[in-house]
């Protein structure tokens, strides 16, 4: 079974969740499967093999699970990125827009060296602001992003438009 068709058949969907009219991707079941998750962070970790990698970058917080487990997998340190006033040294933060409303990310101003090569995760592409507005916070702390991946990616929202200036992955197409 190819790996897009393995989440596909793993996730859970929730229709009307968070509201109506949304069908929330539930990946709890995905984590939960140890044959699954271990499947699934070979599969991120295969195109990085061979190359180094100083840094893996984890999105407040789903993609806190996947950046762990791939940071481990390649000998890479692991850097986060949390909403505003959650992290407690200090940090530089990164205003963005989502749908309706907007927002402030942070990361510690020491996660990332100048010039480290640096792979950015999280669990869903969907709008691409939270993403883009992290790789943002890498880029003035000179890190160099390799690559942008994503456990899932809901296409109907556009969110590679955002992100076109980065190489993207992702593993399950919606």
């Amino acid at each position: 079974m190819n790996i897009e068709k393995l989440i596909k058949k793993t996730i859970r969907e929730i229709p009307n969740w968070p509201k109506k009219g949304v069908n929330f991707k539930d990946i709890t079941p995905l984590l939960q499967d140890k044959k699954v998750f271990w499947t699934i962070i070979n599969e991120m970790a295969k195109v990085y093999t061979g190359r180094k990698i100083d840094k893996v970058v984890g999105i407040d917080a789903r993609g806190f699970i996947f950046a762990a487990a791939l940071a481990y997998k390649l000998k890479a340190g692991l850097a986060i990125v949390r909403k505003k006033g959650k992290l407690p040294h200090k940090t530089i933060g990164q205003k963005y827009s989502l749908e309706y409303r907007s927002d402030i990310i942070e990361m510690h101003r020491d996660a990332i060296k100048t010039g480290e090569k640096v792979v950015m995760i999280d669990d869903v592409l969907a709008t691409g602001g939270t993403m883009k507005a992290a790789a943002n916070l890498v880029e003035k702390l000179k890190g160099k992003i390799e690559s942008i991946d994503f456990l899932i990616e809901l296409s109907f929202l556009n969110g590679r438009k955002k992100l076109k200036n980065y190489k993207l992955r992702s593993l399950a197409i919606y």
